[in-house]
This record gives structure tokens, sequence and C-alpha cells, in this order.
């Protein structure tokens, strides 16, 4: 037997049972990690974005339906549940350090909260676009089960949020370190909690591949930027959007 046909069958016997999306999305992130290794982990080479290129080629050139696909990934998208609890213990690690910065991370979070709401949707209203995608738009700076159900709730389009999120996570994780160096920030804490606010778990997931004390104080900024956008949007988004 041929090796083609061999890889006709097992692809038939994959795309035929739930293991497809699980198999699909491992495999994608391993090659994806290979190539970051190789790269010296510089974050334009960042896994994600190179994993969720090679997911969506793959599907493309197959003709498997998304739903299909996701039948098998959601096994990996459970594991998101257990891996964003675990982020408390490195976050407890640092609890003498989290009660010393409280109150300037307060009022950090707020800041950036607000400055990313705020600017998208100026950017969008500006640029012409329609309100169902401002309200897209507006939660793009959560991690990505709460901004869509935040854009669900205003009348956004929940899958172009999540298009939305990820790339937002995407860049923070590509350009932060530029970004925060030009600024003159040098403590993890404030790097790390800067990264977790406007990039969510994909910004988090770069802070610890920095340092631990960069990775807790991300999660916690990740965390809390969730909560306190869920709050905000809903009440801002339609005073901006009728003022504007």
């Amino acid at each position: 037997m041929s090796a083609i046909p061999r890889l006709n069958a097992i692809w038939v016997y994959l795309a035929a049972s739930p293991l497809l999306g699980l198999t699909i999305t491992l495999f994608a992130y391993l090659i994806a990690q290979s190539v970051y290794t190789r790269c010296r982990f510089n974050p334009l080479a960042n896994p994600v974005l190179i994993a969720v290129a090679l997911i969506v080629a793959v599907l493309q050139i197959s003709g498997t339906p998304y739903p299909t696909y996701f039948e098998g990934a959601q096994f990996v998208h459970f594991l998101l549940g257990p891996a964003t609890v675990a982020l408390a213990l490195p976050l407890y690690r640092q609890l003498g350090n989290l009660r010393r910065l409280a109150a300037p991370l307060f009022i950090a979070l707020f800041a950036g909260s607000m400055t990313a709401i705020v600017s998208a949707v100026a950017i969008a209203s500006w640029l012409g676009a329609s309100r169902q995608t401002i309200a897209s738009l507006a939660p793009k700076s959560a991690t990505t089960p709460i901004a869509m159900a935040v854009a669900t709730s205003i009348g956004g389009i929940p899958s172009l949020t999540a298009v939305l999120v990820i790339s937002t996570g995407v860049f923070g994780a590509v350009f932060a370190r530029v970004i925060l160096n030009a600024l003159r920030i040098a403590e993890p804490e404030a790097r790390g909690f800067a990264l977790g606010v406007a990039s969510h778990g994909i910004g988090t997931a770069r802070a610890f591949q920095v340092s631990q004390q960069m990775g807790a104080f991300a999660g916690l900024g990740m965390g809390l930027n969730g909560i306190l956008t869920s709050f905000l949007v809903p009440v801002i988004v339609p005073v901006l959007v009728r003022w504007l």
C-alpha cells in the first residue's frame, strides 16, 4: 500500500470522528511551537498566530466544516477553564507585591479598560463602521468567552468579536515589549499587568515566558479586566455611539 492511499485512509477515518479537531489542533500547535523555538522565541513568530493560520489552511484545503472540527477541538477548549483557574497559584505567590501595589493596579485597571473601550468605539465610528461592528469591537481586550457574551448582549456579532479578540492578543504579545521599552516601563509587575489588561490570555501566555512574576500579574490583569469590561461596555458603548 503506497503512502498516498494510506494518508487518504487515515484522513477518511479522522474526518468521520471527533479525533479530527483534536489531531489538527495538537499538530498545528506542535509545529507552531517548533517554529517559535527555532526563531529563538521571537514574538513575531507567535505560536498562537501560526497555529491559527495552519488550522484555517487545513480546514479550507480539506473543505472541513468548522462544526466538524470543533467536535474534537472542544476537548482542548474545555481545558481553558482549569488553565485559567491555575493562574491563581503564581498569583498567590505574589501576594505580598499584590498588597503593596493594590491601589495603583486598580487605577491602571480602570484606565486601561476605559481606554480600550473608548478608543475602539471612537476609531471605529470615525472610520464609518456600523453599530453592529462597533458593538463587536468594543470588548476586544477582554478574554474571548467574556468578550463574545458582552458583544452579543449589546447587538454585536460574537464570531467577529472572537476574531478581534485573538487579533488584539496576538498584537499585544508581538509588540508589547517594544512599546513598554519605549515608554521605559521596566517593572515586571507593571509590564505583566499591562499585558494582561490589554491582551488577555495570549498576552498572559507571553508574560509567563518572560517570568513567573510577570505572568502572575498578567493573569490578574486579564481576570479583572474581563470582569470590569462586562460591566462597562453595556453602559458606555450606547452612550458613545449616540454621542459620536
